[in-house]
Parts: structure tokens; C-alpha cells; sequence
């Protein structure tokens, strides 16, 4: 089956020089599949095992499998978009503590399946399942000194058993995953189609697969989907904004339901802008830093 992976926005106009900080981006709570050796880091997109030398300036990244996707999405206008997302004080705030974190764009079923795994679980837990799963499902990629295993394909982890599942340590959440790979295996989610669509079309889009709630879709729709006002909203999202001057939009955070989610996404973005989702990767990742070792909870 060909790659899930979502094509760029055709929106995105100029290459960005600025620095990229590749711990910072990793170690956000975006992805989960990647490892350090020094300057070095190995992680898996989908269908790429993928290397990246920090030492450069811009970081170098290579693919196992030839071109490597834009994951550090240099073909933003990041300047750009960190001027506009700073209109807000604690978003600049934010911007200045890490400026070289960078969204990073993933391979869409990967993501799809990553979130939804990672519900009620916490960082170690998610990295062990995702591990398990690539250890058992995923093909081999090999690579100087580093023999990798590929995210599993849609079919593979349709066709999968529960015991399998199970062994990866996913729990309840096993059914989910297999069912969410029949529906993208069998065409009936088409994560290509959802790419760039309206916010409340891929969200409720989503919405109809089995272990995906608002915020999920709208982690997926932000790393995978093109979505940059996609804006995951959780307890953390409400503790961070009712820290940083949004106290009032923080309590209607309580309870939601789709509906009260919607209202609330149309809020964050009247807010943030069209890139709300940057300053809500800005704002989670320096809310959690002075949470003190807090990344042992779920994103």
C-alpha cells in the first residue's frame, strides 16, 4: 500500500534558515519513535527510517529510503508565523524560551495510530507499545549501523491478532488500533483526503474512527493533516492556559463534548490565529518544561 504520508500545503512558501533545535522538537510530546546517540538521532516516520545530524546547521536529515520528508516543515514560513502567533504575551514568552522547536510533520497513519495508543497512558508506556509494534509488525530497514523496523502498514495491523496486540502492550485500546488499519487498509478512512480539508470536515472525519475523541483528531489533524489551527485541548491545555491569561476559555474546557469542543477550537483560534496550533505546541512544551518531570504523563 502506497505511504499514508500527507503532501506539503501548497501554502507553505519560503525555506526557513532559522535555527532548529532537534532535542527541543523531538522532546515535545509530537513523536515517540526516536533515539540519540550524541549529535545523531534515529526515529520512524512510516515508511522511513530516518537519521538526522544535528551537529549542522540546518540539521541534515537522510531516509533509508531516499528522499527524506520535510519532518522539521523548513518549508514554512517560520519567521513568519512566529511573529504572528506572538501577538500573545505568553506565547512570546514561550517563542523566546524555544525558539528553535519546530512542529514536525508526520507520516498521517502512523500518527493516527501513535495518539491513539497513547490515551490514559503516559511516555515510557507509549515508546515501549510503539517499539513492540515495529518489532513485530514493522518490515526491516537497514542503515549505517542502525537496523531498524518500520511503523507496520495498514494491512499488517489489520490482519493482526489480539494476542499479538496484546503482547505489544496496548490493552484496551488493541480493537481500536486494529479496527482504525481496516478502515484505513479498506479505503473507508482516506487520510490523503482529510489533508488540508476543513477543520470541522477531517475532525469529523475522525470522529468515526473507533478510539479517536476531539483531541486526538485534532493531534493528528496538526501533525499529519496540514491542519496549523488544529489545537489539542486536554487538561493540560486548560492548566497551561489558565496560567497564561486565558482563565475564562479554560473553564469552558470542562466536560466537552464535540459540540462544546468545536465552540471552544473557534475561541482558541479568534485568539492564536490561523496558526494556533504553533502556539499551542509552544505553550504545552513550555508548560510541561515548568511541570519539573512531569513528561512522565500522558501528552
Amino acid at each position: 500500500m502506497a505511504s499514508t504520508r500527507t503532501p506539503q500545503s501548497p501554502t507553505r512558501r519560503s525555506r526557513s534558515s532559522a535555527r532548529i533545535d532537534v532535542e527541543s522538537s523531538i522532546n515535545s510530546g509530537q513523536v515517540f519513535l526516536w533515539e540519540r546517540d550524541g549529535d545523531i538521532w534515529r526515529g520512524i516516520d512510516g515508511a522511513h527510517a530516518i537519521t538526522v545530524d544535528a551537529s549542522r546547521a540546518p540539521p541534515r536529515v537522510s531516509s533509508h529510503a531516499g528522499r527524506a520528508p520535510d519532518i522539521f516543515r523548513q518549508g514554512d514560513d517560520i519567521g513568519a508565523i512566529l511573529r504572528d502567533i506572538s501577538r500573545d504575551a505568553a506565547v512570546a514568552s514561550a517563542v523566546a524560551r524555544l525558539r528553535g522547536m519546530r512542529l514536525m510533520r508526520q507520516d498521517a497513519f502512523q500518527c493516527l495510530i501513535t495518539f491513539i495508543a497513547s490515551a490514559n497512558s503516559n511516555i515510557p508506556r507509549i515508546r515501549g507499545t510503539l517499539r513492540r509494534l515495529c518489532g513485530r509488525y514493522g518490515e526491516r530497514a537497514g542503515g549505517a549501523g542502525w537496523e531498524a523496523r518500520l511503523f507496520p502498514s495498514p494491512r499488517r495491523l489489520a490482519r493482526a491478532g489480539p494476542a499479538g496486540l496484546a503482547a505489544c502492550g496496548l490493552g484496551y485500546r488493541a480493537p481500536y488500533v486494529r479496527r482504525a488499519a481496516a478502515m484505513v487498509d479498506s479505503g473507508r478512512l482516506d487520510l490523503r483526503a482529510l489533508s488540508g480539508a476543513p477543520w470541522a470536515a477531517a475532525m469529523g472525519g475522525l470522529l468515526g474512527v473507533p478510539g479517536v475523541g476531539c483531541k486526538v483528531a485534532d493531534c493528528v489533524m496538526l501533525f499529519s493533516l496540514e491542519r496549523l489551527d488544529a489545537f489539542p485541548l486536554d487538561r493540560w491545555m486548560a492548566r497551561i492556559l489558565a496560567a497564561s491569561g486565558g482563565a475564562a476559555l479554560a473553564r469552558r474546557m470542562a466536560g466537552l463534548t464535540p459540540r462544546r469542543y468545536a465552540e471552544v477550537h473557534g475561541e482558541v483560534v479568534g485568539r492564536y490565529g490561523p496558526h494556533a496550533g504553533y502556539a499551542q505546541q509552544f505553550l504545552f512544551k513550555a508548560g510541561r518544561d515548568d511541570a519539573r518531570g512531569a513528561w512522565a504523563v500522558n501528552p
